[in-house]
């Protein structure tokens, strides 16, 4: 397999299945309609749906139930960014080399375009019903989502984030946040895909724990990258972490421990997906791809 080739490929499969969710730029609302999409469209790898997908697919999945759930995995994505560069947040006025919504669009319409790709991801991800697929996975998988997304998941993680900013932050209150504000929706994408396709809840397990894992890999690996990458690489502004006055894996540790740490984390995800009895050598190609990411 060539991997660069198959990843772009799938990638661009993604994002025309993200494309055929967004909403037509009309009415009274079009310009908040115009900041969501250019919120999705500004760029990204597309990662959470393109996980849930090869998930689904290494379970047998083969219905179109998916890609709703696609869809929705990304809105929810987008929108927390779209918060997160807010000035009241992280204040960063690019994101992928483009200017942030706020940025573009003013401060109201960045909150609000969020608040409508929230909104919306559940809006899409409801119409999974209409699939005629099993309606019990469907409603599992949309409580997975849920809860991922909320006060129990990705803005949990947020909050304690947000309140630890400029204070020193233990080891075990970072793992917290990490574990929350980046794992959530990794374990929200690839347990739906499981979920969806018929995996047992033991499966599903295994599933939310290696994707935990994937996240807190790919959190140390950005914290890493936030000191050592350029704006050209990343696409975004270096040292916001330091600016923020924000405790990270590399401030606690240095860059060779948190890079160790990296290591191990992703060995443990690993060995958790090979222990199923599905197999899918993109997917495990692709979490290492990210593991491992330059930018």
């Amino acid at each position: 397999m060539n991997f660069p080739e198959e990843l772009k490929k799938r990638t661009a499969f993604t994002e025309e299945i993200v494309k055929s969710f967004l909403p037509a730029e009309e009415g009274f609302q079009k310009t908040v309609l115009e900041a969501m999409n250019y919120s999705v469209l500004a760029g990204g790898k597309r990662l959470r749906p393109l996980l849930m997908y090869e998930t689904y697919r290494m379970f047998g999945g083969e219905e179109d139930v998916i890609r709703p759930f696609m869809a929705a995995i990304e809105m929810i994505h987008t929108y927390s960014l779209v918060h997160d560069d807010l000035p009241a947040m992280d204040n960063d006025e690019y994101r992928r080399g483009k200017l942030t919504t706020h940025a573009k669009y003013g401060h109201a319409m960045g909150i609000l375009a969020g608040d409508g790709l929230l909104n919306l991801a559940f809006e899409t991800a409801l119409t999974a019903f209409s699939c005629g697929q099993d309606i019990k996975r469907t409603a599992k998988a949309l409580q997975v989502l849920a809860k991922k997304a909320g006060v129990y998941g990705m803005i949990g993680g947020q909050v304690v984030d947000v309140s630890s900013s400029g204070q020193a932050v233990s080891l075990e209150t970072l793992d917290f946040i990490y574990e929350l504000k980046t794992s959530a929706l990794l374990e929200a994408s690839m347990m739906t895909g499981a979920i969806l396709a018929g995996a047992s809840d033991e499966e599903v397990g295994i599933i939310e724990q290696a994707a935990s894992a994937i996240g807190r890999a790919f959190q140390i690996r950005d914290d890493i990258l936030d000191v050592t990458g350029t704006l050209e690489t990343l696409g975004k502004p270096v040292l916001s972490d330091d600016k923020n006055e924000k405790t990270t894996y590399v401030t606690l540790k240095g860059l060779t421990q948190a890079s160790e740490e990296v290591e191990k984390i992703s060995e443990e995800a690993l060995v958790l997906l090979a222990s199923l009895p599905y197999k899918n050598v993109f997917l495990t190609e692709l979490i290492k791809s990210l593991i491992y990411r330059e930018k």
